[in-house]
């Protein structure tokens, strides 16, 4: 799959290995540059729904982004580059047809609000 970033920080960070490893440490730098690799890797979004790494799609103000786990409680957050998303007759996302996904962040999104 392809892969952008939001943010051209966010993008030229994960590019750079030392400043990864300052930024987030070494277990979740290494949890990082793995996640990335299975999403390039990925023909779909589907590919990496059963693997290690918890991918799944968010829910209520974040509809429509997707996460996967970094080192816990950190999650790797994006959204797809098709717009709109796919979606079948049950208004359910269509992993299979999602080829490309955009990086928006790496939060505990469990501590907001």
């Amino acid at each position: 799959m392809k892969i952008t970033f939001t943010h051209k920080k966010l993008e030229n960070l994960v590019n750079d290995e030392r400043k990864m490893l300052k930024e987030f440490g070494k277990i979740r730098a290494q949890k990082l540059r793995l996640r990335l690799t299975q999403l390039l890797d990925a023909e779909s979004l589907e590919d990496v729904k059963f693997l290690p790494g918890n991918y799944h799609e968010l829910k209520n103000e974040r509809k429509g982004q997707w996460a996967c786990d970094l080192d816990q409680p950190y999650r790797l957050i994006f959204t797809p580059h098709e717009d709109p998303i796919p979606t079948n007759a049950d208004g359910q996302y269509i992993w299979i047809e999602i080829k490309g996904v955009e990086v928006i962040e790496i939060i505990n999104y469990h501590k907001e609000g």
